[in-house]
């Protein structure tokens, strides 16, 4: 085996030192270029690197399943879905009480205007109550202060009575 490999090796050598020569004269080309163009560049360069071009084919490769690489990869994606979850309902959680904030700020204004409207209306209900406007609107119109047996006051019936009570029509007499 040893003797294979010392016999193989001049063959392989003869193709590498073909690569680096072509190689060193193209770097050496370069440098002389280089060196006549600036002259203090050369001390910072330091050595020339060679690299050579492999090519790797990889199509026959075959990919082996690793069960346990899935798993990790499985829990993990659960683990993300479960954190974008939570982080959704937090966000939610989050505008909808700000949402439900401005709902209320706006619903507390609406009801201090119309409490402010319900108070304008009581004003006006108990102006047009008074009964002193009452009786002057009357007088404008022609009317008059009640006389004796004008008014009929009805009596409240007892509120224990059993059956409705049916209206009727009394007979009032005109005093003129």
């Amino acid at each position: 085996m040893a003797m294979r490999a010392i016999s193989y090796a001049p063959a392989q050598l003869g193709r590498m030192l073909g690569r680096i020569r072509s190689t060193a004269v193209s770097v050496r080309a370069i440098h002389l270029v280089d060196e006549a163009a600036e002259p203090a560049s050369m001390a910072m360069r330091g050595t020339p690197e060679v690299y050579f071009a492999k090519t790797i084919d990889n199509s026959r490769l075959i990919k082996v399943n690793d069960p346990q690489r899935a798993r990790e990869m499985r829990q993990f994606a659960v683990a993300c879905a479960v954190l974008f979850v939570f982080a959704m309902i937090y966000a939610w959680q989050h505008f909808s009480a700000i949402e439900y904030g401005y709902r209320i700020e706006a619903q507390k204004a609406q009801l201090e205007s119309l409490g402010e409207i319900n108070r304008q209306l009581r004003l006006e209900q108990a102006a047009l109550r008074d009964p002193e406007r009452i009786d002057l609107l009357a007088r404008r119109m022609g009317m008059t202060a009640p006389e004796i047996g004008q008014v009929v006051r009805l009596e409240p019936q007892p509120a224990d009575t059993p059956a409705p009570i049916m209206a009727s029509v009394a007979g009032v007499s005109a005093a003129r």
